[in-house]
């Protein structure tokens, strides 16, 4: 069957960055099967649209199988998946442990769970990816967020992994992106630092990870490969 039969699956898509590619995915025709935390009105939104929306906690390995399970109930193939899904959670004294363990089970344990038992449904198309999100902050590490960096670490390793474990059929590749769009609440005083911080000096949109998703979904000859998208922040 065409690639384009099958649906692609995105992790967290319920806002920001996930939320723009399961959109613009959408308006090029092709159908979509999205998970989220939290019911929002960007998940009704989504659903009016034609996309499948799937609650999913990541936290644990019960949800994660759970997930699985209902993925596999609602198709009988898939184009690529995506692993948006993340955590940003802060290192607080006393809560260090807790704190590793949610990073290592949202950023690692459900995308290796996800593609061992979902890699029979990519295998159903005749072109089949997987894109792992990373971050550019494994580059060099992080002082402050040793946890998060270590986890997005391990999901860069996981990527090398199933690209050599699921060539040629299915290509497996990563986005590490920087900055890319700005909260509501960030003052001004923030904004300049964080711009400062890459040689291009600017708050690219969410269009940017979209036009790399859409490189390496539609570049045959690419796997095993972290994609930067940084604005050059290597170079400062």
């Amino acid at each position: 069957m065409s690639a384009a039969s099958f649906p692609v699956l995105i992790t967290g898509a319920g806002q920001r960055v996930g939320l723009y590619c399961a959109e613009r995915l959408l308006d090029e025709g092709q159908p979509v099967i999205v998970s989220y935390r939290q019911e929002r009105d960007s998940i009704a939104r989504l659903r009016e649209r034609g996309a499948i929306a799937v609650q999913a906690d990541f936290g644990a390995e019960a949800g994660i199988l759970a997930f699985i399970d209902q993925i596999k109930a609602q198709c009988s193939g898939l184009r690529a998946i995506v692993h948006n899904a993340s955590q940003w959670l802060a290192e607080t004294p006393g809560e260090e442990a807790e704190a590793f363990r949610q990073l290592f089970a949202v950023h690692m344990l459900a995308p290796y769970l996800i593609n061992l038992h979902c890699s029979d449904l990519l295998l159903q198309s005749q072109r089949a990816d997987i894109v792992h999100v990373s971050d550019d902050v494994v580059r060099k590490g992080s002082a402050n967020r040793p946890a998060y960096c270590a986890s997005k670490a391990g999901l860069e390793s996981l990527t090398l992994s199933f690209a050599a474990r699921l060539a040629p059929r299915i290509k497996v590749n990563a986005i590490a992106p920087a900055l890319l769009m700005f909260n509501a609440g960030d003052d001004e005083a923030y904004r300049s630092k964080t711009l400062a911080k890459s040689a291009l000096g600017i708050e690219p949109g969410p269009q940017a990870f979209y036009q790399s998703l859409r490189y390496l979904l539609d570049n045959p000859y690419v796997t095993g490969t972290t994609l930067t998208l940084n604005g050059g922040r290597h170079l400062k």
